[in-house]
C-alpha cells in the first residue's frame, strides 16, 4: 500500500481519537486502533518510513502513538 494512503487513514483515524477529553486514552486509543484493523504488512511500512528518518505527515497525536506503542504495533 502506498505510503501516502497509509498515511492519510491513520490521520482519520487521529482525527477521530483527537476528540476524546482524555489525551492519553485517545493516544491509547490509535495504537489499540493500528494494531486490531490494520494489516502487519501496513503497520511494518510505516514504521519503516519512521525508522529511515521520513516525516511522512502524520499528525501529531499520531505519531506519539506510534512512539509510545512500537513495541505493540511492531
Amino acid at each position: 500500500m502506498h505510503i501516502d494512503t497509509l498515511v492519510r487513514m491513520a490521520n482519520q483515524i487521529g482525527a477521530f481519537f483527537e476528540a476524546m477529553p482524555d489525551h492519553q486514552e485517545a493516544v491509547d486509543g490509535i495504537a489499540q486502533h493500528l494494531k486490531k484493523f490494520w494489516e502487519p504488512r501496513m503497520r511494518r511500512e510505516l514504521l519503516a518510513q519512521l525508522d529511515a528518518g521520513h516525516n511522512p505527515g502524520l499528525h501529531a497525536m499520531v505519531l506519539e502513538a506510534i512512539q509510545q506503542h512500537r513495541g505493540l504495533l511492531a
